[in-house]
């Protein structure tokens, strides 16, 4: 079994979830986008499909023309049943996928906030037995609608989608999980224009007792999904 997983920028790697594939005996590979690597063609023998975040979003398809080819992968693999992992940019190419619309909102979501999990949520694979409500890492403005025929899992204060489940296996996260200390050190050092934007300082992110929370969720729902695709 073979998980592929696509990188868009040197700073966001796969981090848990790659903890998560090690720790379950996963093969995969990642893709370097951001090195110049192409979107590589669709694979039924691949298990599973993770697609990471990015300081790009859906605004920039013409000057990034493998965000189109990347969006195409992960229909085929929807399509296909195959288990898609999608974490904020990676969301929100999963979102348009299925036909969901993706814009700017009103203002930056960038830092440690609660996210709100949905009644659906408390039957979820994934997110079953976890609290109402959690603090997460949030790095974006880009968001979406709620793609036809897929199950809400979470809200914030400021986002009315944070994360969805498509059928078996397929799940869009707008938050970031995967991300430890020393990840989001490195981002803010990359993009600092971000934390100017959302009036957030890298103290504000340097936040110990949520990063220790956030590992044991990530934990649970990285295994989760590892576990459905071993079991697909």
């Amino acid at each position: 079994m073979s998980v592929l997983v696509l990188q868009h920028e040197a700073v966001e790697g796969p981090g848990r979830i790659a903890a998560a594939l090690q720790s379950h005996g996963l093969d995969f590979e990642v893709i370097r986008l951001d090195l110049g690597a192409q979107v590589p063609k669709f694979d039924s023998d691949s298990s599973g499909l993770v697609v990471l975040g990015g300081s790009m979003g859906l605004a920039d398809i013409e000057r990034l023309p493998h965000l189109d080819q990347e969006r195409t992968l992960i229909a085929r693999y929807l399509d296909s049943n195959i288990p898609v992992l999608g974490v904020c940019l990676g969301a929100q190419l999963m979102a348009s996928a299925l036909g969901a619309k993706v814009a700017a909102g009103e203002a930056w979501e960038l830092g440690w906030h609660a996210v709100e999990l949905s009644d659906a949520a408390r039957q979820d694979p994934l997110f079953a037995g976890f609290p109402r409500s959690f603090a997460a890492l949030h790095w974006h403005r880009d968001q979406f609608e709620l793609p036809a025929g897929v199950t809400k899992l979470a809200i914030s204060s400021v986002t009315p989608v944070q994360a969805f489940s498509a059928g078996s296996g397929a799940y869009g996260l707008l938050f970031h999980l995967e991300a430890d200390l020393d990840q989001i050190t490195k981002m803010a050092q990359s993009f600092p224009g971000d934390l100017v934007a959302a009036g957030v300082s890298v103290s504000e992110l340097n936040d110990e007792i949520s990063d220790s929370q956030t590992r044991t969720h990530a934990r649970q729902v990285f295994s989760r999904w590892v576990q459905l695709v071993k079991a697909g």
